[in-house]
């Protein structure tokens, strides 16, 4: 099968391969529900030493930044309740934590979340969380940009491998809330 993005030597719909991603995600694709398919999400096979975005489309291309999205888990605190919700936003952008994310949460400070708070609640590796499989009580903030963009490459839950996937298909996703403004440019 070839990538509907990318040169990548190892594609494969997602519910071939489940053996391939963490267990909240292989669970999320065995239970994947809407009007995207589960077969049109496709795993494909990556060197895990290059899974940080710079670092990736350096070895597989720059035409993938504009294609790919960064999921970021974010801890909104107010008063002793701390909330953690999950952001995706194009990988040429950064999360407005402190406006769109800590406005939406109902936050009084809003972080992103300790790395061991986001491996531990997602059971996903650091580097490759992605937003298919999440926990189910979590609100999932999706910036409209990656809607938006016919494919999107986004972790697969390890650092080893990526998954392609239709960008209408993020609204689909289990707490998925579609926001404008979610990602910022760059500085």
């Amino acid at each position: 099968m070839r990538a509907p993005i990318g040169d990548f030597a190892n594609a494969r719909p997602a519910p071939d391969c489940l053996d391939e991603l963490t267990g909240p995600v292989a669970a999320a694709v065995r239970a994947w529900r809407g009007p995207v398919p589960a077969d049109q999400l496709v795993y494909v096979d990556t060197d895990p030493a290059v899974a940080d975005t710079a670092a990736f489309v350096e070895h597989y291309g720059p035409t993938l930044l504009d294609e790919s999205a960064n999921c970021v888990v974010v801890a909104g605190k107010r008063g002793e309740t701390t909330t953690l919700a999950a952001c995706v936003v194009k990988s040429a952008t950064r999360v407005d934590v402190n406006g769109v994310v800590r406005k939406h949460l109902g936050a009084r400070k809003a972080s992103f979340a300790p790395m061991d708070t986001a491996t531990g609640e997602t059971g996903m590796e650091y580097g490759g969380i992605t937003p298919v499989g999440l926990p189910a009580d979590w609100a999932l903030l999706v910036d409209a940009a990656v809607v938006d963009t016919e494919w999107v490459l986004v972790g697969s839950g390890r650092r080893r491998g990526k998954l392609i996937v239709p960008g209408k298909a993020f609204a689909q996703l289990p707490g998925a809330i579609v926001l404008e403004g979610l990602g910022l440019p760059l500085a």
